[in-house]
This record gives structure tokens, sequence and C-alpha cells, in this order.
């Protein structure tokens, strides 16, 4: 089973996202990295770009599909991993690290976000 980290906040897209007042930071979860197989490429919003919670904000290309990325919080997009486009890898091996994705400076209140507890139904 995949490890679902307490104190995170999950979508049903199987997004993460921690935050540190108004600035969230956004990953994929460690059941969809496995889902997806070995990733070979992230393609990131850009920094400075609006994001809708809900709404398709990248794309993640494995050896065995593409999928979207979907924004877990609504804000402005402060800061991208330039990491991953060097070492895509790193979301598959160490999802709530490394290979976080983007951090968002909310606009709002986050809806529609489960803790461990709720999010653990939805990889059952």
């Amino acid at each position: 089973m995949s490890s679902i980290p307490e104190g995170l906040q999950y979508t049903k897209e199987h997004e993460w996202v921690s935050s540190t007042g108004n600035l969230y930071t956004m990953g994929i979860t460690d059941f969809a990295q496995g889902a997806l197989g070995d990733i070979v490429y992230v393609q990131l919003p850009k920094v400075g770009e609006t994001l809708t919670a809900g709404k398709v904000c990248g794309e993640i290309e494995s050896t065995k599909s593409v999928s979207e990325i979907f924004a877990a919080v609504s804000g402005v997009v402060s800061e991208i991993n330039g990491a991953l486009s060097q070492t895509p890898e790193l979301v598959n091996s160490d999802p709530y690290g490394a290979g976080w994705l983007v951090k968002v400076e909310v606009t709002g209140t986050p809806v529609d976000l489960m803790d461990a507890a709720g999010y653990v139904h939805i990889t059952a």
C-alpha cells in the first residue's frame, strides 16, 4: 500500500498540498506516481500563472501514459520545482519531498481538500 502522510491535505485527483500561511506546496501522491509508473517528463504552469482549483494546470508523462495535473488550490504560482526539468523521476522517488511540483499563493480558502484519513478511502 502506498504511503499517505498525516499533516497534508489531499484531492480526489491524487494531489497533495502542505501549507505555510497562504503559501501552499503541491505535488502528486505516492499512489498517483505508482499508478503512472516511471515519470519521464513534467509540464508545469509558469510562475505568475493563476490556477483554479480542480482545473488542469499541467501534465505528467510516464512510460505508460500522459496524465493531467489538476490544481489542488486556487491562487498564483509563486515557484515551480525547476529540478523536475532535468530529473522528473524525483516525483517517483520522493513525491512528498524533492518531487513537489509548484508553490501557490492561495486566494481565498481552499475547499474540497481531505485529510489523510479521508484520502485513504479513495486509494483503497
